[in-house]
């Protein structure tokens, strides 16, 4: 059995096309959508500002191979943001992820004697 590693993905992206009713919905729920509401789930959370209605994120959590590495991660996690963007009837452009997998992730401990 293949190794699986956790991945933390940012998709980063414009609003592009926007109609009336698309951009009237995402200003009516830019207030669900702020900072409070990043966090990493299989499903994305989607945040933005709605002034400039410009840009957005979402935060994804890609469980898959580690043999596929992070770049498959930033594929899954970006394929996932434009399924769920679609769906809501919004435009968007220019994808880009960041990606970080939580397995190779090195974490740096104060010890106790340096109190």
């Amino acid at each position: 059995m293949n190794e699986r590693h956790t991945y933390r993905v940012i998709v980063r992206g414009t609003w592009e096309g926007l109609t009336e009713d698309a951009r009237a919905r995402l200003l009516a729920e830019a207030g669900e959508h702020g900072m409070a509401s990043m966090r990493f789930t299989e499903e994305g959370s989607l945040s933005y500002e709605p002034a400039p209605l410009k840009h957005f994120s979402m935060r994804y959590v890609v469980v898959s191979d580690a043999a596929d590495g992070e770049e498959m991660a930033g594929a899954i996690a970006e394929d996932r943001a434009e399924g769920a963007l679609r769906g809501l009837g919004y435009g968007f452009g220019d994808l880009k992820s960041t990606v970080t997998d939580l397995d190779t992730m090195k974490i740096n401990r104060k010890s106790r004697s340096r109190r």
